[in-house]
């Protein structure tokens, strides 16, 4: 299935949802172990993405994703502004003018921008971090593309694999940021930024599922 700009305001709509809807949970995971103000930054980076996304939905990929990184590393501040900025702005780069988002194009893109981000935030797996769930995700898109993955078993095996992401920070001592101050007494806490990473790719795939079944 390709995907084209002008799902985005969906995208952007269906995030802002279910990160509303989990706010309460989310804040509580980080101010366990971080600052808790995670919820809040990414409601202000979300909430100026809807103002914007009209003019995202006409633009060409490529485009779309450098206006929401460099929108989102302007608008919400913090390691997570600079984290979120990053991907996407560098998912940009790996991106043809005009190409459809296709299964091919997303995993190069993903992985690229993932990697970018692990530089920014000289971290990797395993230290409790946003990345636990990105890094997971980046691989199974590889791994879709390689094994031709048909589009119904796509969307369940990247959200499983985001959910397994997420529970995996659990037993984890974090080892970057704020949380890393803590030591020891970060094991027993899923990390925030994980869990709203989680919340956004499931909420993506559940929009392109309800596309998928309309056609």
């Amino acid at each position: 299935m390709e995907i084209t700009p002008n799902c985005l305001p969906d995208f952007i709509d269906a995030v802002i949802v279910t990160i509303r809807e989990n706010e309460e949970e989310v804040t509580a995971l980080d101010q366990a172990i971080g600052d808790g103000d995670h919820v809040i930054n990414l409601q202000r980076g979300l909430e100026n993405l809807k103002a914007q996304a009209p003019e995202l939905a006409q633009l060409s990929w490529d485009a779309a994703l450098k206006k929401i990184g460099i929108s989102l590393l302007g608008s919400m501040g913090g390691a997570s502004g600079s984290l979120f900025g990053t991907l996407f702005i560098s998912m940009s780069k790996k991106l043809e003018i005009d190409a459809s988002l296709n299964l091919e194009a997303m995993a190069q893109s993903f992985t690229f921008g993932v990697n970018e981000t692990k530089k920014r935030g000289k971290s990797d797996l395993g230290a409790k971090t946003m990345l636990d769930v990105l890094i997971p995700v980046e691989q199974a898109l590889q791994q879709a593309f390689e094994a031709e993955m048909e589009t119904d078993k796509l969307h369940e095996f990247i959200c499983d694999t985001a959910l397994a992401g997420v529970e995996s920070t659990r037993d984890m001592i974090a080892t970057k940021g704020r949380a890393a101050f803590m030591g020891e007494r970060t094991q027993g806490h899923l990390d925030a930024g994980a869990k709203t990473s989680q919340l956004i790719i499931c909420a993506i795939v559940k929009v392109l599922d309800i596309k998928k079944a309309s056609t």
